[in-house]
Parts: C-alpha cells; sequence; structure tokens
C-alpha cells in the first residue's frame, strides 16, 4: 500500500474544489439531485457535494423527507439493537481526542479477566442482548491472540436459565494484517469496523502524534480493504465528526465507500457517523473548531443515506434520546441501547457515565427495555436478528439482496420473531403491552404466505423454541 496519504484515494484538493461548486449551485440543481436520490442507486461526489452545499431550509426538509423515505423502502420499520462492550482500554496510541491515550495518567487503566468478561456478558444478555460490539484498544499485549480468546469467551458465556446467548458479535479494533484478518474470519465474528476518524490528511497528522502506530494514514484507510482480501466480507466505516470540517468528512465516507466497491464488488455494511463529546481529562474533546451543531449533524446523517442508500447507519448512545428520536427519521437502521462503555460497567452498580474509566461521554443512558418500548411506541419494530451471517447472507451477497428490494421483507419478518423472543423473555409489562400490539399490525401487514410462516414460527416459540428465523 502507498506510504503518503496523497496517494491514496482521497484527494484532498479535489474533494475542496467539488465542495466549493457544490456550494454555488442553484436549487433546482439540488432538486435534481434529490430526483437522482429517490431513484436509489447512490450518488456521485459532486452530486453529493451539491446537497451539502445547500442553503434552502425547505430543500433539507426534503433532504431529510427523501432519506426516511429510502430507509424505509430498502430496509422497512426495523431498527436493530446491539450493545457496545468495551474489553480492555490500554492504548499504546496518543491520539488528542481520545480518553484512552497512552498519556492520559488520570485514567483508570483495565483489562477485563475472563472471570470479567464473562459477568459482564451475563449482565447483557440477562437484559436481552443478543448482538454485541467488542471493542479493543491498540496495545502490544491485546493483539490478535487476546482478541480471539475474549470472543471465543463472549460467545460460550450463556445464562443459567439457557435463555441468555450471544448469537453474533461485531468488533471494533485496530488495523491488522490480511493473516490476522483471516483468524477473525475461522472464529466467525459478524462485522469488522474501523473508523478513519478523519478523512482529512492534515487534520489526521495533528490529531495523531508522529511516534505512534496509529500515525500512519493509509495503514489506517487500508485497514478494510486487507480485511476484504481475507474475506472478511461484512466491513464497517466511519468518522468521529467534530475533527475536520464535517462536509469534508462526509465526502471522505463516500470515497472510502467508493474505492472499495470499485476493487472488491462491495461496499461498507455499515457506516458510523459519531460526534465528538466531552472526555475526561481531554480538553480537544471541547476545544475542537469544527465541533458539529445538532442541525448540522441531521444534515450530514440524511446526506449519507442518499449517497450510500444501501449502507447500514448506526446511531449509538452518544447522542441524547430526543435527537436519537429525530435521527433515526432520517435513515438509520441500527441503534445501540442500555449502554455502559466504562470497563466493566455491565456487572456494576454504577450507572451512567463513569468519566476516569471510558472513552468518551454518552447521553442516552436508559435501560434496553426503555429504549425499545420508546421504539415500538415510535412504529418501528425493534430487532437482534443475525439470521444474515448464519445464513451467509454478507458481503456482496447482502447487497444484492438490498437492491434488489428482498431484504425489508426477511428481515422484517425476522425482526417479528427476535422482537416477540424479547417481549416473552425480558421485557417488562408495559414494554409487553406496546410491543405485542405493534407485533400484531406488523403481522397484519404480511402477506398470506408469509404471515402463515410468522405465525408458524410463532407457535413454535410458544412452545419453548428459540432462536428461530427464516
Amino acid at each position: 500500500m502507498s506510504t503518503t496519504a496523497l496517494q491514496t484515494f482521497i484527494d484532498p484538493p479535489r474533494i475542496r474544489r467539488q465542495l466549493a461548486e457544490g456550494a454555488k449551485a442553484s436549487a433546482k440543481d439540488v432538486a435534481e439531485v434529490l430526483d437522482i436520490a429517490a431513484e436509489m442507486k447512490g450518488l456521485t461526489p459532486e452530486q453529493t457535494a451539491i446537497l451539502l452545499g445547500n442553503a434552502d431550509p425547505e430543500l433539507w426538509d426534503e433532504t431529510f423527507r427523501l432519506a426516511k423515505q429510502i430507509k424505509q423502502e430498502i430496509y422497512g420499520r426495523r431498527i436493530v439493537l446491539f450493545a457496545p462492550l468495551y474489553v480492555a482500554n490500554y492504548c499504546q496510541n496518543d491520539c488528542l481526542y481520545c480518553a484512552f491515550r497512552c498519556t492520559n495518567d488520570d485514567l483508570q487503566r483495565h483489562a477485563l479477566s475472563d472471570e470479567e468478561l464473562a459477568g459482564e456478558v451475563r449482565a447483557l444478555e440477562s437484559v436481552g442482548h443478543k448482538r454485541l460490539l467488542m471493542v479493543y484498544g491498540e496495545h502490544p499485549k491485546y493483539g490478535i491472540d487476546y482478541i480471539t480468546h475474549t470472543i471465543e469467551k463472549a460467545y460460550e458465556t450463556k445464562t443459567a436459565d439457557g435463555k441468555g446467548e450471544i448469537r453474533r458479535i461485531n468488533i471494533n479494533a485496530a488495523p491488522m494484517d490480511v493473516e490476522d484478518y483471516k483468524v477473525l474470519k475461522r472464529i466467525g465474528i459478524g462485522t469488522y469496523q474501523v473508523f478513519q476518524e478523519t478523512y482529512d490528511p492534515e487534520v489526521y497528522a495533528k490529531v495523531h502524534p508522529p511516534r505512534t502506530r496509529k500515525a500512519d494514514f493509509p495503514w489506517r484507510l487500508y485497514s478494510l480493504h486487507r480485511a476484504q482480501e481475507a474475506l472478511l466480507d461484512d466491513v464497517a466505516i466511519g468518522a468521529l465528526f467534530g475533527l475536520a470540517e464535517w462536509r469534508f468528512e462526509v465526502m471522505g465516507l463516500l470515497y472510502h465507500a467508493i474505492d472499495m466497491d470499485e476493487k472488491f464488488n462491495v461496499g461498507p455494511h455499515t457506516v458510523s457517523f459519531p460526534r465528538l463529546e466531552p472526555a475526561h481529562n481531554t480538553p480537544f474533546t471541547t476545544n475542537s473548531p469544527n465541533l458539529v451543531s445538532d442541525e448540522d449533524f441531521k444534515k450530514l446523517v440524511a446526506v449519507i443515506r442518499l449517497m450510500i442508500p444501501y449502507t447500514g447507519m448506526i446511531l449509538t448512545a452518544r447522542e441524547k434520546p430526543e435527537l436519537r428520536r429525530e435521527v433515526l427519521a432520517m435513515g438509520c437502521s441500527q441503534i445501540d441501547g442500555g449502554s455502559r462503555i466504562g470497563i466493566g460497567s455491565y456487572s456494576g452498580e454504577e450507572q451512567g457515565n463513569i468519566p476516569d474509566r471510558q472513552q468518551f461521554s454518552i447521553y442516552d443512558n436508559r435501560t434496553l427495555d426503555d429504549v425499545i418500548r420508546d421504539l415500538a411506541e415510535m412504529g418501528y419494530t425493534p430487532s437482534f436478528c443475525t439470521a444474515c451471517y448464519r445464513e451467509e447472507r454478507t458481503g456482496a451477497t447482502f447487497m444484492g439482496i438490498a437492491k434488489h428490494g428482498e431484504v425489508g421483507e426477511i428481515c422484517q419478518m425476522n425482526a417479528i420473531l427476535t422482537f416477540s423472543e424479547f417481549l416473552v423473555d425480558y421485557a417488562s409489562d408495559e414494554t409487553k403491552r406496546v410491543g405485542f400490539g405493534l407485533i400484531k399490525d406488523e403481522i397484519a401487514d404480511l402477506d398470506e404466505r408469509r404471515r402463515e410462516m410468522v405465525e408458524g414460527a410463532l407457535k413454535k416459540m410458544t412452545a419453548g423454541e428459540r432462536d428461530l428465523y427464516f
């Protein structure tokens, strides 16, 4: 791979020219791009830049409306739930925006033991979680052997009643070489996630000191290409909004998706767009000149949905519940619920943020049951489905299904089943009332064949069977 950022698929002068030209576009130009976006074939960088340069509030309202429509047509009403699980907070990097940076002496460092990890997993299973995102810092002591060991330990950990289990583990870990990615493929992870943090090479160099491993911009930029070479075909991109100018980051995400699609015939499975949030003893998180407002956050989410319509979009608990409700309607397909990001905090008694044990602050501290009831009241179908991974509907196969309009139908049926399982085994009485009312309506919307299939599976669930899917 290239050793200089200028030789990568990220060309900053070109991106800035495109953004400058986009800002000159007329309202007619913006409307024409929205018409193109409605065809759900994605957008070019030039078209995306026109949307990003829009200054007309009414056209932004139309952008928000279209983003919701596209998500609905591709993914249906389902929202996939997961929980982040931080395994260790040791790190050899010194990123200016991160509480885990190696020079932060005011952080409690810890790596979960096998017993502690099992306790964390059981705590998550006991409230109904089936999907985890396991998060690892970059440190010599916690390389591929440690990662595989902890993943295997999490998979094998069950609750005493036999109902609680983790069915799919996605991971967020430092870039690896192809051979290590092959190991992850063999042990059966779901999606592999690496965020570029910022696509602006100049900003990247400023926030990642040159003495650190993470300072190598191309090594990180091409990490998901190496994963694809290892046949780890469900990969996830993301940018940390607040480091560089937000419009530039949106363009960077698009160029990343385009390059992967050109080289591997499949783009990213998901895209994440976390905002920079306050972190313990980390002044940069509140002093960055590029912090993103709520209004601009909504804009960037909507544009991402239009430019890469078949990619899953993850909205995290960094955001307040009120904003999450708004932004969900702009195209998001996955959220976390009941999240705690302090090391060891799921099995502990602490509630909310534990600043000196976590990477950043989160603002949605509701329980999983509360999050699910809220989703159901808004008309969304919460889903814990992992069927696509186990049926090998991943990578290009999944994308083909999505582009033929089938993913919404298959996934909606499986969402009904996993939601029903949650309601029966874990939900509060009020969540059951809301949830079963929603499921009744969802089943009524299915055609006769699918309705019979779902009703047959629900009868098996009533008889005690679990983990049913199509």
